[in-house]
């Protein structure tokens, strides 16, 4: 790669092995010219192996995903910083995106769709697309995008447990507004098939309601990862 790109994809792992390799690979063939980042926050899989052999650069982090995006973001030559989870993937090609940044917009993010056929998922999927669009509020599920300089304005992610990007949109759309992709990602329904649909709804909304009301981001991590 010669020159400075334009995307750097920041991609926070912990034990992708299932995931990561077929994103690496999907991104590189579809954006040739971006950066493709991968910070692994300890993975005691077969991640770290797949990753390097298809990223752009590989960083061992302390665990955590605004830690490990912040140290991706580090070391990001782009002019935009695309911070894109091991399990979502993307429905537009490079043409596109080129297209969309040519607004230059400061920061932004994509509408979600979700993976699987039951009706529940496209409630759902409308559900967090309407939220985000009122309240531009994303969750790290939606490719949450920033540009360069702005970032660094912010400072990066807070150093927080869960909540992290909540917290970093908050603060950004204060001064502006997000400018929200005509396009969309499609992510994976692997939380809501492990544990529930309903179960996983009532916990996400109860968490982000308890963030809401003042409870600590230490706090609900404790709940959310102790469980």
């Amino acid at each position: 790669m010669t020159g400075r790109p334009v995307i750097s994809f920041i991609i926070p792992v912990l034990n992708e092995q299932d995931t990561i390799g077929k994103l690496l690979t999907a991104l590189e063939e579809t954006f040739p010219d971006a950066e493709r980042i991968v910070v692994d926050g300890g993975s005691a899989d077969q991640t770290q192996d797949q990753a390097r052999q298809k990223c752009s650069d590989f960083i061992v982090s302390e665990s955590g995903r605004a830690r490990q995006m912040n140290a991706g973001a580090y070391r990001a030559r782009g002019e935009y910083l695309f911070f894109l989870h091991a399990d979502t993937s993307l429905c537009f090609t490079a043409q596109d995106v080129k297209y969309h940044i040519e607004q230059a917009p400061k920061w932004g993010f994509f509408p979600v769709r979700l993976l699987g056929s039951h009706p529940f998922y496209r409630v759902i999927e409308y559900c967090m697309n309407l939220r985000s669009r009122l309240t531009r509020v994303a969750t790290g599920d939606q490719l949450i995008y920033i540009r360069r300089d702005v970032f660094d304005q912010l400072a990066g992610y807070a150093d927080i447990v869960l909540m992290e990007d909540i917290e970093c949109c908050k603060r950004l759309r204060q001064l502006c507004r997000p400018l929200i992709a005509p396009l969309c990602v499609e992510t994976s329904t692997r939380r809501w098939q492990q544990h529930g649909i309903i179960r996983t709804v009532v916990l996400m909304w109860s968490l982000r309601l308890a963030y809401f009301l003042g409870v600590s981001p230490a706090r609900l991590g404790r709940y959310y990862f102790g469980r």
